[in-house]
């Protein structure tokens, strides 16, 4: 009898060649961000050699806290940072509602600086600043949400030597943020939520890491370009783009989540 053979999957590239320990990790998200930051979360051990930055677009009116909510399913502290605070391995610090939170010398900085893309705290700003302060050793993970918050931040951090991941498109609930992020910028994968956290724990260890061919973000086909300078049309496309996911996922793409 002959051994059934196992099938093995394409590889695609492998990642952190450099073998750089890749100690700062920042996530942004919007839109069903809630769950895929706590998924994400919940695949860090407690002795994480990282320290991690969250962003969740959330209103100025949001509960007061939502370090409780997120740290539900990880060993990781997970805190709200005041004005200064040091930052330490081991520590997610999730940026407080109406607050921009930046990251420079080792420290958090907090203000209620302009809006953009329309939201406060927004992904961009800690991404920017993280890539300024932490060059090579940051990799920036863009999540669900609507608009193209983080786009721009993650070329920052891959222009300053950093990594960058994102949260497949197809799983996400909004997709349009990972949809962006991959029209402009070099990613290096994009993956399901479940599986970020294992690349994030690699990573921070200074290893390099396989990326399946699988999971390797392919060029948006023509007629993305154009679409992704279209927010009607984006909407539009996106919604056919959600025609697997369930009816109370898509009825949530509205005008106000999709393009901000």
């Amino acid at each position: 009898m002959w051994a059934a053979r196992t099938k093995v999957a394409p590889m695609g590239t492998t990642v952190n060649t450099e073998r750089i320990p890749r100690d700062v990790i920042v996530i942004g998200a919007s839109g069903g961000g809630i769950e895929a930051v706590r998924e994400v979360l919940s695949h860090l051990p407690a002795d994480l050699s990282a320290f991690v930055g969250v962003v969740i677009h959330r209103g100025a009116q949001s509960p007061a806290n939502w370090s409780d909510m997120l740290g539900s399913k990880t060993p990781l502290r997970v805190i709200e940072p005041a004005q200064g605070e040091a930052l330490t391995r081991g520590i997610v610090y999730i940026a407080p509602s109406d607050c921009h939170m930046t990251f420079a010398n080792g420290h958090v900085a907090l203000d209620r600086g302009p809006k953009q893309h329309h939201t406060r705290p927004a992904v961009d700003r800690l991404f920017t600043s993280a890539a300024l302060a932490y060059g090579p050793r940051l990799v920036g993970v863009v999540l669900t949400g609507g608009g193209e918050d983080g786009a721009r931040g993650l070329v920052a951090v891959t222009a300053a030597g950093g990594l960058a991941l994102v949260q497949r498109p197809s799983d996400a609930e909004h997709p349009s943020m990972p949809f962006y992020a991959i029209a402009r910028n070099h990613v290096c994968a994009e993956l399901n939520v479940g599986g970020l956290g294992a690349i994030l724990v690699q990573l921070a260890h200074g290893l390099a890491v396989p990326i399946l061919a699988a999971d390797v973000p392919k060029p948006l086909p023509f007629p993305w370009g154009r679409i992704l300078r279209s927010p009607r049309s984006l909407e539009r496309s996106l919604r056919a783009h959600s025609r697997g996911k369930s009816r109370s996922a898509r009825q949530g793409w509205g005008d106000s989540t999709l393009v901000r």
